[in-house]
Parts: C-alpha cells; sequence; structure tokens
C-alpha cells in the first residue's frame, strides 16, 4: 500500500478512525487533538499518530493555538479544502447545470446549459464535457487538481456500475458507460446517479440546513421523483431506483380541468406503461393539458404563449396560474392533489419526518404547496403526519451541484475506498479507482 502504511496495509479499524477524524474535523464538530480524543476516545498517542498522518498526506493543516482554557494551548486542525476540485453536472430533459465545487461542496462556478436529453448520450455528454472544460479554465484548476467527478442523470441509474438503465425518456443511454467516458477524459474516479438522489443528498449534507430523522425529497419538473434517507443516508435501494415514484400508478380520479378528460387509466407514460403519476401531474402533462387550454380559448394567457411560440410549457402554465389565470390553477390545483394522494401513500408507508419539493412546478406558487400538503394531511395517518414537515427546497437551483459534490466526497472518504488513494496522496489520477468487471458485479480495484 506504500511507505505511509508500513510494510502491511491497515485494518478496516485504523480505515475507519481515519475517516472518522477527518469528517469531524471537515464538519468543524472538533478542531483540536484533545477534541478528537474527546470524540472519538481514542488516546493521545494514537490522536497524534493519525492526525500527522493526515497532515503528511495534506488533507489536514496546521491552524493557529486556541485561546489558553486553563492548560496547554491547543493549535487548531484545518481540513483542506482547495487540495482538490470535484466537478459537477446534473442532466435534466431540458437542459442541464455544470458545477466545479471545492472538497466542502461548495460551488465554485457553474453554468446553465439548454438541450434535450433524448439526443443521445455521445452529443449530450460532449457538451457537459465541453462545459468542464470551460470550468476548469475559468477557475484556473489544472486537471491534476481534480479529484473525483459526480454526474446526476433523470432516470434509473445502476449505482454499482454507473449505467444509465432503461430510463424512459433518455432514448439510446441505456447500459451507456457513462462513468468510463468520464473517467478516462478526466483521469480521476467518477460517480454517476439519479439527479434526485443527489438534490436529496444536497438537502441533506449541508451545514446550516439541518434536518433530522427521515427525508423525502420530490422532484416535481418535466418528471416526478423522489430521493429518500434514512437515519442520514441516502437510500437507493438494491439496484439504484428507488423513488422512482414518477411510475408509479394512481387510481382514477376524473377530469383534468373545467371538462378535459385526462384519466390516469388511458394516458400513455413515456415509459409506455398507462396510468402512472407523471403522465397526468408532471411538468410534461401540464404542458399537455395546457396547450389544450390554449387551442380551446379557455385559456387566453396561455393561448397568446401558444401563438407566439408554438407551444406551451409546464413553466408557462404555472406562470399563467400565479398570475391569476383560473384554468391554469384549476390544473394545478389537480395535480398537487395527485401528488398529495401518492405522497400519502408514502407518508404512511415511509413515515418520513421532513418532505422537501423541488423542481421548476414546485415554484408553482403557495396555492400548488397547500394543496399538497392538505391531501397528504388528509390522506394520511394521524399520527405519521403528528410532526411532519412540508417545505419547499431550500438550495435552489445549485441543489444538485451541490449533492454530486457530495455523492464523490462520500465515496472517496469512504473506508472502501480511502485507504486505497491515500498512499498517493490524493485520487487524481486514478481513474481506475473503482471498476467493474462489466457484468455489473464489483471487480478487484486496482491502484497505480
Amino acid at each position: 500500500m506504500g511507505d505511509r502504511w508500513g510494510p502491511e496495509a491497515p485494518s478496516i479499524e485504523l480505515l475507519d478512525s481515519y475517516t472518522t477524524l477527518l469528517e469531524l474535523v471537515r464538519s468543524g464538530t472538533a478542531e483540536t487533538r484533545p477534541a478528537l480524543s474527546q470524540r472519538t476516545g481514542l488516546g493521545r498517542t494514537a490522536i497524534a499518530q493519525r492526525t500527522t498522518t493526515l497532515l503528511e498526506a495534506g488533507l489536514l493543516e496546521e491552524g493557529e493555538l486556541n485561546p489558553s482554557t486553563g492548560g496547554r494551548q491547543a493549535r487548531t486542525l484545518r481540513f483542506r479544502k482547495d487540495a482538490g476540485r470535484i466537478l459537477t453536472a446534473e442532466l435534466g430533459a431540458t437542459g442541464f447545470l455544470a458545477g466545479i465545487t471545492d472538497l466542502t461542496g461548495t460551488v465554485l462556478a457553474f453554468s446553465r446549459h439548454d438541450g434535450d436529453i433524448a439526443r443521445g448520450p455521445d452529443p449530450v455528454l460532449a457538451e457537459v464535457e465541453a462545459a468542464l472544460d470551460d470550468l476548469l479554465l475559468e477557475t484556473g484548476t489544472d486537471p491534476g487538481q481534480v479529484w473525483g467527478v459526480g454526474l446526476g442523470l433523470p432516470g434509473p441509474v445502476e449505482f454499482a456500475t454507473g449505467r444509465p438503465s432503461e430510463p424512459p425518456i433518455m432514448p439510446g443511454w441505456n447500459n451507456h458507460p457513462v462513468r468510463d467516458r468520464l473517467a478516462d477524459r478526466y483521469r480521476a474516479p467518477v460517480w454517476v446517479d439519479n439527479e434526485v438522489n443527489l438534490l436529496c443528498l444536497g438537502e441533506l449534507r449541508t451545514p446550516g440546513l439541518p434536518l433530522h430523522g427521515d427525508l423525502l425529497y420530490i422532484k416535481i419538473g418535466t418528471g416526478i421523483g423522489a430521493g429518500i434517507t434514512g437515519g442520514g443516508r441516502l437510500h437507493r435501494g438494491a439496484q439504484g431506483c428507488a423513488g422512482d415514484i414518477g411510475h408509479a400508478a394512481i387510481a382514477e380520479d376524473g377530469a383534468a380541468a373545467d371538462g378535459h378528460p385526462t384519466p390516469a387509466n388511458s394516458t400513455v407514460c413515456r415509459c409506455g406503461k398507462t396510468g402512472c403519476l407523471e403522465a397526468v401531474a408532471g411538468g410534461a402533462a401540464l404542458a399537455r393539458d395546457g396547450e389544450w387550454l390554449a387551442r380551446t380559448g379557455q385559456s387566453p394567457a396561455l393561448a397568446e404563449v401558444l401563438a407566439v411560440r408554438g407551444a406551451v410549457t409546464g413553466e408557462d402554465v404555472t406562470m399563467a396560474a400565479r398570475s391569476g389565470d383560473h384554468h391554469a390553477v384549476q390544473l394545478l390545483v389537480h395535480a398537487g392533489r395527485r401528488i398529495g394522494t401518492m405522497l400519502a401513500t408514502m407518508v404512511n408507508f415511509y413515515n418520513p419526518s421532513t418532505i422537501l419539493l423541488g423542481g421548476k412546478v414546485s415554484d408553482a406558487g403557495d396555492l400548488f404547496l397547500a394543496t399538497i400538503r392538505e391531501t397528504i394531511y388528509r390522506r394520511s395517518l394521524p399520527l405519521s403526519t403528528r410532526e411532519l414537515r412540508i417545505d419547499r427546497a431550500r438550495l435552489g437551483e445549485q441543489g444538485g451541484l451541490v449533492g454530486a459534490s457530495y455523492m464523490v466526497l462520500d465515496e472517496l472518504f469512504s473506508t472502501r475506498y480511502f485507504g486505497r488513494w491515500l498512499p498517493a496522496g490524493s485520487p487524481a489520477g486514478m481513474a481506475d479507482l473503482h471498476v467493474t468487471d462489466g457484468t455489473g458485479n464489483a471487480a478487484k480495484l486496482r491502484v497505480p
């Protein structure tokens, strides 16, 4: 494992202690050796040895002396957040965000880009790479400083392999080697996940935004998806597709608005099935029904949009509703009730402490949020909602980039990977930090 470890590889217990010490310093929970000793129960000698290793590796640095409390002054320890950089991107159905962060998940620079995910992986990923390259230049970051890459996709991802798995809105992406392509490009380890998981993780981990217990993050955009956490940890499920509520079937409940029938059991979703929540309450469904309102003349505001642009989007419907258009309001209320009904089922089953709503449709206004909240409370068991908090997501458009960075950092500083790159000083240049054998099973990890 290299000179730092001596002749033998470290035990799991030793690696655990290193990652624990780093996390305590990274989070600001403990800033001195005595504080680390108090938090971990490790003795002074063990703390001195481990912090020396982390200092020599360039992960920690010495700070100023703390004020004396009667004994010897303790020198503070700081995590070297600028020792490396993380490249991040969050892809949606109609565009993507690219960003670069430090090693604490703070976004240093980011950019927005329009584009249809359905064009396929090669043109879309080429644009993502170009955007990331521009950010490297903009921030003066040497490619050798890149410690990892985190990518969010708007569809199911097999987390173990970093490959999309039959994503409904991403033709041509199934089983595409996204991780391998980016790892070869940036010579750094890459992790890929569903974008909603990353939005959820960003909210969960950001300092200053404390969340306790179990969180549901619901993104309501072109599609609908959920990120799920339990005990402060992201729950991805056995294959990585937990929380795909947009393709859960809903019961028939009549017309969408003022006589326009969109029965759940006859509406075909982009996944090919009928009755999916996304097909009757997502942004694409709002766009479809909003265009019907425009063409029939029931909504003058949307008719004007259609005349100017030739199409109506879900965002147009939310804007019309916020300006007081009655029919657009009814579309949102009906969508909110359907979403709330699905979430009530999740509340009864999972009993979360917090539900956060994100995505462009969730910005439709207080009435939309109130409709979802009222439906959840009305259809859920009283005990499950007694202390339930339902609110909008707080990180805004950068949430997915923050979450992608935390995903990479969580993996890099996990016991599984930490001991494999620490002897080299950083994971930069270790594109094959994790590999698969082509069948989705983890193969033996290689270290240069």
